[in-house]
């Protein structure tokens, strides 16, 4: 995926609490997103929870002669846990083929292919296996590590091996590391003429300048008194890289097959002690992940001259002379193998290095899947402590055979034992899931607002019931936590805008005890142009750990185009106006982008919260806001508009005609167009609420409708 947009122009974020219940009715309207995610179970009913943790192990068997052992059983393993002996519970042979498939012809003087569409990895229950009798390896190419030439000989190489030499029980995902992210850009497939053009689409030079530079005795001699000591950034680069393998590693955890990570680099260079810690964190996460690493050094076999070759200045000073230049650069490439090495060793794979056919890297991780044992078991150790268990795993002693498998995994955590890396990684993998999460409720309102003639606000709008919500006793006063984390995809499954909150609100106590009956809202914003997007957005009570999910698609219209009717944004319901000073939570970036001139809700000093569900008490008043744009025109048309309530065929309400005669002074001549409905008169029930504009001088008119519901 392209590097997403992180500029989140009109950012806003408020939590008040609603002068009106939250109700279970949801209703819906056509003109924008609203909706609710919904937990299962009817009001009253006892719910009981168990849970049961299946580890899942990949257990390759051979004989003396390296052939694979076929026709055990379940009865023929043991299986210990820290000791305690395992009951199998799951149980299965994978049989995978290693001839060839025929090969496809070669692409190379084509033309070059559109661009694909990204996607993610798609995911499996718990003893599920999906990709029955079928071995998966991923390419994963890191750019940042990886010069011009490296990258066009590692692409020649994944070209050569999906045309020549994957067989019919090969699926390949293709990932990269570009742009500061890991992108997936081809799911496990076995539809090889897409990994082609997967793999033609890829840019050589992409990161090139991103990898280590030298600060030693090999450094080439610029002639400068000093320079900048490059360590720090070295450091930081290949601590960035080991972490972008790592969430490589992570979204094939959900896979409970045997994987193969192809990991295409030229070398990868460690600094003393510094990056210990993030590779040991790799390891074992892709341990954790079932993961084998099979890097492959797309150098090739270098032959390299003893102070360098022409790619770049000669270095200076008595070391060249002595020998000690020579020496630093046949330690420094030594080095970047050794990581390498490290990286397969550590997790059951192998590295390729000092071959220029890089191909044969990818057939040797092929081979190692030729055949394996599936054994599943629910662990008799129910702590959720994050420790590591030790797994054992032998064959009865009529067998004699030599085992292969995951030596071990880390147990999972209770919410209440996560540290602040595992909350964060515990969001980014709940945002990552396809199926959503519904153990925390939420109802939620996208809109749009035109800002010029070609960029829009959205402004996305969430209520959480505070009901769902634990608070905690601090510093003497009632607080209730939240975690927002979410994202807005094109159509193209680009990310374009994405958001990452935290919301921490102090109550008194009658606040509190209102949290009851009443929701909490959470408001953001982004900038957008004309398209398809969907909207998936995550929030987390920060003192359970309960997530609820909600996803959505929506479109906003390019209003500029529109001839035949006014152009008008969507039409937000309210039933409140707040001023912002009596929010119960601001952020500090909104107060400084000065609100009254990025959204278009703040007027006057006060903001209108829309009302998601779209529920009004009769005591109460109903706030309709729109804005009309006449973009293009030299003088303004006045406009006339009005808002009618039908209950069932029959007009129930409607307001005398408003008139709006000028406009902002700006390019898109922006209309806002207020009401403010009284409902007192109205029966309790069911609405359809229109909202009419009329442009007498022009003859245009436009319409907008939704439902609306009046209680008590």
């Amino acid at each position: 995926m392209a590097q997403p947009n992180r500029s989140n122009r009109s950012r806003t974020v408020a939590a008040v609490i609603s002068a009106a219940a939250l109700l279970s009715l949801i209703v819906t309207a056509a003109a924008q997103q609203i909706g609710q995610n919904s937990t299962g179970g009817a009001a009253g009913t006892a719910n009981f929870e168990a849970s049961t943790q299946l580890v899942i192990e990949t257990v390759n068997v051979k004989d003396k002669s390296g052939a694979p052992v076929e026709g055990l059983t379940a009865n023929d393993f043991t299986v210990t846990e820290d000791g305690m002996p395992q009951s199998i519970k799951f149980f299965e042979y994978q049989k995978l083929p290693t001839d060839p498939a025929p090969a496809l012809p070669d692409i190379n003087g084509v033309e070059p292919f559109a661009k694909l569409p990204k996607t993610q990895i798609s995911t499996e229950k718990p003893g599920n296996i999906r990709y029955r009798d079928r071995r998966l390896l991923a390419l994963y190419f890191d750019m940042s590590a990886m010069p011009p030439a490296d990258q066009l000989r590692a692409f020649d190489a994944a070209n050569k091996f999906i045309r020549t030499q994957m067989t019919s029980a090969d699926l390949m995902a293709i990932m990269a590391y570009q742009g500061g992210a890991v992108e997936v850009l081809q799911d496990f497939t076995d539809d090889r003429d897409r990994l082609l053009r997967i793999v033609e689409t890829l840019t050589v030079g992409e990161d090139q300048n991103s990898g280590d530079t030298s600060d030693d005795v090999t450094s080439a001699d610029t002639g400068a008194a000093f320079g900048q000591d490059d360590s720090e950034f070295n450091i930081f680069n290949t601590d960035r890289q080991l972490a972008a393998l790592q969430t490589a590693a992570k979204m094939l955890s959900h896979l409970n097959e045997k994987k193969a990570l192809i990991y295409f680099a030229s070398g990868l260079n460690l600094n003393g002690v510094n990056n210990q810690a993030q590779l040991h964190a790799t390891i074992n996460d892709a341990i954790r992940a079932g993961v084998s690493l099979w890097p492959i050094d797309a150098r090739g076999l270098v032959a390299q001259a003893p102070l360098g070759d022409a790619s770049k200045g000669s270095p200076g000073g008595i070391a060249m002379y002595n020998g000690q230049s020579a020496l630093t650069f046949a330690s420094n490439f030594q080095r970047s193998q050794d990581t390498l090495y490290a990286l397969a060793a550590d997790t059951g794979g192998k590295a390729l290095l000092d071959y220029n056919d890089l191909t044969r890297g990818m057939v040797q991780a092929q081979k190692a899947f030729a055949s394996y044992y599936i054994l599943g078991y629910y662990t008799t150790n129910a702590k959720l402590d994050g420790k590591f268990r030790r797994i054992k795993i032998t064959l009865n002693q009529t067998l004699t055979a030599s085992l292969d498998y995951r030596q071990g995994y880390y147990a999972g955590k209770e919410f209440g034992k996560f540290n602040a890396a595992d909350k964060e990684r515990q969001l980014e993998d709940a945002l990552m899931l396809e199926d959503p999460i519904t153990e925390l409720t939420m109802a939620l309102e996208v809109d749009y607002f035109q800002l010029n003639g070609a960029e829009y606000f959205v402004p996305l709008v969430v209520k959480i019931p505070g009901r769902e919500l634990a608070l905690a006793k601090r510093k003497g006063a009632e607080l209730t936590l939240l975690d927002f984390i979410g994202e807005v995809k094109d159509s193209y499954g680009t990310t374009m805008q994405n958001v990452r909150d935290k919301m921490s609100i102090k109550l008194s106590d009658s606040t509190a005890a209102e949290l009851a009956t009443k929701p909490i809202e959470y408001d953001t914003g982004f900038t957008l142009l004309p398209g398809k997007y969907k909207l998936k957005f995550l929030a987390r009570d920060a003192e359970t750990g309960r997530i609820g999910t909600f996803e959505t698609p929506f479109v906003i219209p390019n209003l500029a185009k529109e001839k035949q009717r006014i152009a008008i944004s969507t039409v937000v319901l309210g039933s409140q106006r707040v001023d912002l000073k009596d929010a119960l939570f601001d952020a500090a970036a909104k107060q400084k982008e000065k609100p009254e001139t990025v959204d278009p809700l703040v007027q006057e000093g006060k903001k209108l919260i829309p009302s998601v569900t779209r529920v009004f008490r009769k005591n109460g008043q109903m706030y309709v806001y729109l804005q009309a744009y006449e973009e293009g025109i030299d003088t303004f048309q006045p406009l006339v508009a009005f808002v009618t309530l039908y209950h069932g065929k029959s007009k129930a309400l409607e307001t005398a005609p408003l008139e709006i005669p000028a406009g902002m002074n700006n390019r898109l001549k922006t209309m806002p167009i207020h009401f403010q409905i009284a409902l007192a008169k109205l029966p309790a029930g069911e609405y359809n609420c229109q909202v009419t504009v009329l442009n007498p001088a022009a003859k245009k008119v436009a319409f907008w409708q939704a439902p609306v519901m009046v209680v008590q």
